[in-house]
This record gives C-alpha cells, structure tokens and sequence, in this order.
C-alpha cells in the first residue's frame, strides 16, 4: 500500500486543510501507531492516525462537500477560537461532513467564503500560482481622488514585496462615500483594507461578492448552500484541478 505524506492524508481525509495539518504535525498533536511524527514523514490509509488522541478516520473513496457561505460581519475564519468568538462553523449546524474554510475573510469583512473536505480543491484555490480573481464591494471615506484609484490599481509595497495590479471600479460616489468594485488575483492578508489605507482611504465596508466564476448572489448573511454541478466545473477550470467524487444533497 502506498505510503503519503501525512499531511496529505488528513487533508484528503477532509480533517483540515494541508497547511493546517503541517502546523498541527509540527505542534507534536500528530501520531502514527502511537509515534509521533515530524514533517516529511509518511503513512498508508490503513495505518491509526490520531490528532490529540482523537482518530482521523481514512477512507478510500472519499465523497466531498463543496459549501458556499455568506459570511456575516463579526465571525472569524476559523474552525475555533481561544478566545471564544464566533466562528463561521457555527453557522453549518447541520453539515455532517467535517470542512474548513478556503482562505479567509477577517472578522470584519462579509461576503463569499467557500468550504470543503476536499484538500486538493482548496490548495488548487489557494495557492499563489492559480491567479484566481476576487472581487469584493469596498464602501471607503470619505472620497476617492484619481490620483488614489490609479495608486490602488497599480501594483504597491505590502510587506516588502509589490502586489499585482487590481482592477478597480467606481460603482457609486455620493457626499463622503464611494463604493468600488476592486478585483485581485491575489490573497494576502486583509490586502483590499491595506492597499486603502495605503492611499488614505477608511474602509468602511467590504463584502466579497465573487471568486474566480463564483458568485454571491441572492445569499443572505449567515446562510450556505451546496455548489452546484456547473458551479464546480467553472472552478475546476480556473484552478486546473481534476475531477472529484461530490456527495449529492
């Protein structure tokens, strides 16, 4: 039996995501048999495979679950929190599966968030070289000159190493507010806030509304539905990722 990095398996196991599962592996949670194990290390879907003393059950033919959520203001992107806030899990009471967040939105964002057992699917989404756009609704203040929406869509210095350029659209502009539309093919951390306050501009609202062909819609805050069959093949092909057995709701 083929023997694959363990992180890996709990990924494809839809436990967490593989970089999740390398920070647990590397925290000493992680054992094989009994054994803890480091980074690098292998094992098959036969062998026991415990995170805090807890089994990851491994199968081999694994069905994924692919969510899309209106995550509201006031959650964090996360599977728990230390500090006992509210986490977007909480809002998929009834989804058996166990799945994680794809990426994240910060705690005073809104808007898509996609979650999956799939860890392919999510690395494929995530991962810097797939250039999967994002587009979010962006409220600033108190008003835009040209000289900032030229520096926005222009590439900028965040953490010593220049962004890529955005498309930036004015939807609308009244007295004190403006409300564009910014598309990154990017995913720093909270990058749309910063590359604003870069330029001087206050963020006062940002909901993402799109990633890569998949939209937002009609979905109100705090609800999720399933991706549709069509839904998943647009994002397979904008990340390039293979076909997957998808559970049926």
């Amino acid at each position: 039996m083929e023997k694959i990095r363990i992180q890996k398996l709990l990924s494809d196991a839809g436990y967490c995501s593989r970089r999740k599962a390398e920070a647990l592996i590397s925290a000493g949670k992680v054992k094989v048999n009994g054994h803890p194990v480091k980074l690098g290390d292998k094992a098959t879907v036969a062998d026991l495979i415990t995170i805090g003393g807890e089994r990851v059950h491994m199968s081999r033919k694994k069905q994924y679950r692919y969510l899309m959520l209106y995550k509201p203001r006031g959650y964090v992107t996360t599977t728990s929190d230390e500090l006992d806030r509210r986490c977007v899990m909480d809002l998929l009471g009834d989804v058996e599966e166990r799945v994680y967040p794809v990426g994240r939105l910060d705690k005073d964002s809104e808007g898509l968030l996609l979650l999956t057992n799939d860890g392919n699917f999510a690395n494929g989404i995530m991962h810097p070289s797939r250039h999967i756009n994002k587009t979010y609704r962006v409220t600033v203040r108190p008003d835009v000159t040209e000289e900032q929406l030229i520096a926005l869509s222009g590439s900028m210095e965040l953490d010593g190493k220049m962004t890529q350029p955005a498309n930036v659209v004015v939807k609308t502009k009244q007295p004190g507010r403006v409300v564009l539309l910014i598309t990154i093919h990017e995913g720093r951390n909270r990058q749309i806030r910063r590359m604003c306050e870069a330029v001087g501009l206050e963020v006062a609202r940002l909901r993402r509304t799109s990633i890569g062909p998949l939209k937002l819609g009609m979905l109100k805050p705090g609800t999720y539905r399933d991706l549709t069959a069509e839904e998943l093949r647009a994002i397979r092909n904008a990340i390039g990722s293979g076909e997957t057995v998808l559970k049926k709701k």
